[in-house]
């Protein structure tokens, strides 16, 4: 069958309907299945966007109905399917109850193929769009170059940036190792009016004290045993463009004050040079220790650290970042797949419990490699807890809106909007609660679908 054709499951066990909708359907690539295992597993493999089900499907050897668990089954699979179920006359209420479920619609047998081909053809178009609107809401989740969260803390922080960026003030960007700093930085270059010019970035910590100093301003030929010829430093390399010092408070306190030189006047001298030398460029500092603190241990300068405070910008971590969790899991786990010409969809519903309720110590940057190792350690199309190596427990998703007081329920319905990437009756189906609940809780809390904040 042609891979152009948008793929169709059908879950019939009656061979003569099989054979009728075969041919009925001939514009789809239609995949069949007779029972509930085999229905799961056509799923997997061919991530059919729409199902026709038929809710009598023989019961299994406990007598369990099949019919109804397999609609659970499938949805756990992929929330986002419309599951269109197929019953007899006598089973309005069994199509009723798979309503309730999560399915999309229902039709009673005897099958008319002309209704029925309307019924799948609009759960077509819906699944269409709310694909697109997905992409849609991508665009959205990266307010700035790089970021991507729909945490109103940072939502906040990203609307300062805008701000900072076309000045020239001094910024200092505050946060735990791992919470994206550089990428803050990063993104205040990028809208800056010096963004077609260089950013260049030094990290304190990393460069040997007796090292750092021609690191920054660079040496003249033969400053010191070794300086074989002229050689420009970061700073001056970032003239006209944006500097970033990673990590400042790690900076030796005889530097400290050659840097607060350079930032008042604008001038450097090179390492055995004479000569000053005027640079224009944005200094952007950050660090992930508590500059005041040191500033009273003297360990700091106070006039250096008023110097690079001119603005403050304080990253909060991972966990403190509400829906942030899946929502970068997810754009990892799309940019690792790419990367490694992996076909993974998704996380299971225990790892993306995992990764809620895990504290992620490392920030974000922990995350990243947590989720690139699972894109290459996973068997099968959806990442599970062992992929990600995380184990625990897991209950933080078990949310339930009447145990929780009212600042609590905005952030739930948020999580469940990011967990469910905005499916109304699987976020509802998720706290426990109706769509019509949902939907009153979702206009009392002011929340915008699409840009939950």
């Amino acid at each position: 069958m042609s891979n152009d054709k948008p793929t169709l499951l059908v879950i019939e066990d009656d061979k003569g309907l099989q054979s009728q909708l075969r041919w009925h359907f001939e514009d789809y690539n239609t995949v069949f299945a007779e029972n509930r295992q085999d229905a799961c597993a056509a799923l997997r493999m061919h991530e059919a966007p729409v199902v026709i089900q038929d809710l009598g499907l023989p019961p299994d050897a406990d007598g369990v109905d099949e019919g109804m668990k397999c609609v659970r089954d499938l949805l756990r699979l992929s929330p986002n399917t419309k599951i269109i179920v197929m019953t007899g006359k006598t089973g309005h209420e069994h199509a009723v109850q798979a309503i309730g479920l999560g399915a999309y619609d229902y039709y009673q047998k005897p099958v008319d193929p002309n209704a029925l081909d309307l019924v799948v053809k609009r759960a077509f178009h819906i699944h269409s769009l709310e694909e697109e609107n997905k992409r849609l809401q991508q665009r959205n989740q990266q307010p700035l170059e790089g970021l991507i969260t729909n945490d109103e803390q940072m939502l906040k922080i990203c609307r300062t940036l805008e701000k900072i960026a076309p000045t020239n003030v001094t910024c200092t960007i505050l946060g735990e190792s791992g919470t994206g700093k550089e990428v803050v930085a990063r993104a205040i270059h990028e809208l800056s009016p010096n963004a077609t010019k260089r950013f260049v970035a030094i990290n304190c910590a990393a460069v040997p004290e007796n090292l750092i100093e021609s690191e920054l301003f660079g040496y003249e030929k033969g400053a010191f045993t070794g300086a074989a010829k002229q050689t420009i430093g970061k700073v001056e390399l970032a003239n006209e463009g944006t500097l970033f010092l990673d990590e400042i408070g790690d900076m030796p306190l005889n530097l400290q004050a050659k840097l607060l030189r350079f930032l008042q006047e604008r001038v450097i001298e090179r390492v055995g040079g004479r000569t000053e030398i005027p640079v224009d460029v944005r200094v952007i500092c950050a660090t992930n220790k508590n500059l005041e603190q040191m500033v009273a241990d003297g360990s700091f300068r106070e006039d250096l650290y008023y110097r690079i405070s001119e603005i403050t910008v304080d990253i909060p971590p991972l966990r403190e970042r509400n829906g942030d969790k899946v929502l970068l899991a997810r754009h990892f786990k799309r940019k690792f797949a790419k990367e490694h010409g992996q076909q993974i969809t998704d996380f299971t519903a225990d790892a993306l419990a995992a990764i809620e309720s895990h504290r992620w110590p490392g920030n974000v940057r922990e995350m990243e490699n947590k989720i690139k190792r699972a894109v290459i350690m996973a068997d099968n199309k959806m990442i599970n807890c062992d992929d990600l190596g995380l184990c625990g427990d897991h209950n933080a998703l078990s949310l339930n809106l009447r145990q929780v007081r009212s600042e609590a329920e905005k952030s739930a319905i948020v999580r469940a909007l990011c967990i469910t990437e905005d499916n109304i009756s699987a976020a509802a189906k998720l706290l426990g609660i109706t769509r019509p609940t949902f939907y009153d809780l979702i206009k009392k809390h002011d929340i915008n679908i699409g840009n939950a904040s």
